[in-house]
């Protein structure tokens, strides 16, 4: 069965347009948690334009010593500290997730849109890996349905795969959604072969969850923005069973 963790930018994105605590991201996390998710994430960017340091801080403090359920903080390695943000890799040394999944966005950027070139990053990466499987965290890299640049994520040593799949979704109910389901499709295949975990994530939504959750190696989906918009028509406990029951 695939694990739905369930991203909680949203939250705190509306968090941030009051002034106060309101609504709290942990109390949310909580309650995701009840209703039957298997993890949290949040992305932590250095503008903080919606999870905070002190978010991931308190998250952790919820999370890690629940069993079986695991926390995954996701964002840019080479991130650096500004004002009271830390720093990523600090900020991820400091509260020890389960998962770290590395992705290579920017400031500039509205959402993560695109995965790692490993032939320009992946050296640079490779002691950042090392680093964080050292200290016991598992480690994932976001990527595109690239074969040759899924070999390299295996030549630098990374735990799992996070596929991105904005293409895929954009493509949903067009001619060119059974292209890209494929392509989606082989990249998990030759990820497992290589001994890498597979997980993904990226505009995944109740209409075209199912027939990606059809890949059999597929550990761990992440789902924020939609999972947030189907919560305002269902409900929060309705969605997290929505989205569990197209998972297995």
């Amino acid at each position: 069965m695939t694990d739905l963790s369930i991203n909680l930018n949203k939250i705190a994105l509306i968090r941030n347009s009051r002034e106060g605590n309101y609504p709290d991201v942990v109390e949310f996390a909580q309650r995701c948690i009840d209703q039957g998710a298997d993890g949290i994430t949040v992305h932590p960017r250095p503008d903080q334009r919606h999870i905070r340091p002190d978010d991931v801080r308190r998250l952790a403090a919820l999370v890690k010593p629940l069993a079986n359920i695991e926390f995954n903080v996701e964002g840019n390695p080479f991130a650096p500290a500004i004002g009271s943000y830390p720093g990523f890799i600090e900020l991820v040394k400091e509260t020890m997730p389960d998962q770290c999944t590395l992705v290579p966005d920017g400031d500039d950027q509205l959402t993560s849109d695109h995965g790692f070139d490993l032939t320009q990053s992946g050296e640079q990466l490779r002691p950042i890996i090392q680093q964080l499987k050292s200290m016991g965290i598992r480690v994932s890299l976001f990527m595109d349905p690239d074969l040759a640049q899924i070999e390299l994520a295996k030549e630098i040593g990374t735990d799992r795969i996070e596929l991105y799949t904005g293409p895929y979704a954009a493509a949903w109910g067009g001619d060119q959604q059974e292209s890209f389901f494929q392509q989606h499709l082989a990249a998990a295949e030759l990820s497992t072969r290589l001994g890498m975990g597979v997980n993904a994530g990226h505009d995944l939504n109740l209409h075209n969850l199912g027939k990606f959750a059809s890949i059999p190696s597929l550990l761990e989906v992440s789902i924020g923005h939609a999972f947030t918009v189907d919560s305002l028509t269902l409900g929060m406990a309705n969605t997290v069973r929505s989205y569990k029951a197209l998972l297995g």
